[in-house]
């Protein structure tokens, strides 16, 4: 239970500081609110709390945060298939939860703010230019390469990812290079959909939004919703299986 645990906190950290760079930059009257440079804001803040999540789960789950992570290990026989399905609802619980806790911080800004794209863009990705194949593609290729790095990195012991061992050589700094990798991807690759890279991330948060009484709230989506969901999947199991077939 203690790994579950550490999944669930984890992963509540990563979106409650990710989503709540979103909404710090984005919504109406915050301290942050800007129109110049939010993209580079937010990736920079979403990098930072990829790492703030790492640090406190890593000792305790290996710090997988993500479904697509835990799906990966598993492939390549790093981790137990018995227990991906608990890490993957784990995950979704935390992501649930990290984006409730965003609403409550910033729920008067979101009665400030008049458009309705913008309160909807807080929790989940949606593409600059919808295309259901494209943006399907984009989200494949994006995990893809997340994936495929990180488990070079992660094999290589220096990295968290270790089911059963604390990180190497850097102590809490052995989160940096992830946060690194995601800061690249997103920079490079998240212009099409926003590369959400991890299912849990999407998935969680749009449903908390489904629920929360939001004032003119922008409709769900959902006709968009697996692309974010199958396409990171998709992506992850494609680079485990290369990573496999280049270590054979």
């Amino acid at each position: 239970m203690t790994k579950i645990y550490a999944e669930i906190i984890g992963t509540m950290i990563l979106i409650f500081l990710g989503n709540g760079v979103v909404a710090n930059v984005i919504l109406s009257k915050t301290k942050g609110h800007s129109k110049n440079g939010e993209w580079l804001t937010i990736t920079i803040g979403w990098a930072l709390a990829v790492f703030m999540g790492i640090i406190v789960s890593a000792p305790y789950s290996g710090a997988h945060l993500n479904p697509c992570v835990t799906i990966s290990f598993a492939i390549i026989g790093k981790f137990s298939w018995k227990m991906v399905p608990f890490y993957i609802f784990s995950q979704f619980i935390g992501a649930m939860l990290g984006s409730l806790f965003v609403w409550f911080l910033y729920k008067d800004h979101f009665f400030e703010t008049q458009e309705k794209q913008e309160k909807l863009s807080v929790f989940v990705t949606f593409p600059a230019i919808k295309n259901l194949f494209s943006n399907f593609l984009s989200e494949v290729l994006a995990t893809f390469v997340f994936i495929f790095i990180s488990l070079y990195l992660s094999t290589e012991g220096t990295l968290f990812f270790k089911e059963d061992k604390y990180p190497i050589g850097l102590g809490s700094l052995g989160a940096l290079p992830s946060a690194l990798i995601v800061l690249g991807i997103v920079l490079s690759l998240g212009g099409a959909t926003g590369a959400a890279l991890n299912p849990a991330r999407d998935l969680g948060p749009r449903i908390i939004y489904s629920i929360i009484p939001i004032p003119g709230k922008e409709k769900n989506h959902w006709n968009y919703a697996l692309i974010p969901i199958l396409g990171p999947i998709v992506g992850c199991i494609m680079a485990s299986v290369f990573y496999l077939f280049l270590s054979s």
